[in-house]
């Protein structure tokens, strides 16, 4: 266990701030459901804080956003930011595609790092760590609005993208990969799989009844 390895700061506040920006511009997005200004900015701000809030509660350690001002005021001022630049992103659904994908990815690699090298964790909880880590926010923020989880739908490929990912991680870490190499590379593959999703229509089978996979393995 390396205990001097830490994330850097800027990196995490970036994580957060894609996050929060991309939870506001879905929240905002939501004309049916009358949010106002201030429901906007805390599912922002959840999105944000909600990836590294889960992680932090798994790994038995004080939430790195209690630890210091800068996370609240970058998820709130990120948050507003998507409010304030809402008609301009509506235009641009693929950035929050995007967005969406690269939170994923940060997250994802965030998570597996610091469980593997601050916490000590083995390989497998680390990777366990680095998906919840990933899709929390997403999670809190389809919770918090009353929406279908997106983790849970065919095409999503939210979970499967985080995984694949901190896989990559802890095997190049395993073969004594610098930690930051690797964590590109997880994010890198996270944010092409979550896009590749999208892009390309990738998913998993849908889920079928036991005693009707012979019909479905023909159709």
């Amino acid at each position: 266990m390396e205990t001097t390895f830490v994330v850097p700061l800027w990196v995490d506040l970036v994580a957060v701030g894609v996050g929060a920006l991309q939870g506001a511009l879905f929240a905002g997005r939501l004309k049916e459901r009358r949010i106002d200004l201030l429901g906007v900015a805390l599912i922002g701000v959840v999105v944000g804080l909600g990836g590294g809030l889960l992680r932090d509660i798994l790994l038995n350690e004080l939430p790195v956003a209690m630890r210091t001002n800068w996370f609240l005021l970058v998820a709130v001022g990120a948050a507003l930011l998507g409010m304030l630049l809402q008609r301009l992103f509506n235009r641009l659904n693929a950035l929050i595609i995007a967005l969406d994908a690269v939170t994923i990815g940060l997250f994802a690699a965030i998570g597996t790092s610091k469980a593997l090298l601050v916490v000590g964790v083995p390989e497998i909880p680390a990777i366990f760590v680095g998906i919840v880590s990933a899709v929390g926010g997403s999670i809190l923020r389809d919770v918090s609005l009353n929406l279908p989880i997106a983790l849970m739908h065919v095409g999503s490929l939210y979970a499967v993208a985080a995984g694949a990912g901190t896989v990559l991680l802890v095997a190049l870490w395993s073969f004594d990969v610098d930690i930051v190499i690797a964590s590109i590379a997880c994010a890198v593959v996270t944010t092409v799989i979550r896009l590749g999703s999208v892009r390309y229509g990738w998913s998993l089978p849908e889920q079928r009844a036991i005693g009707s996979w012979r019909v479905w393995r023909r159709a």
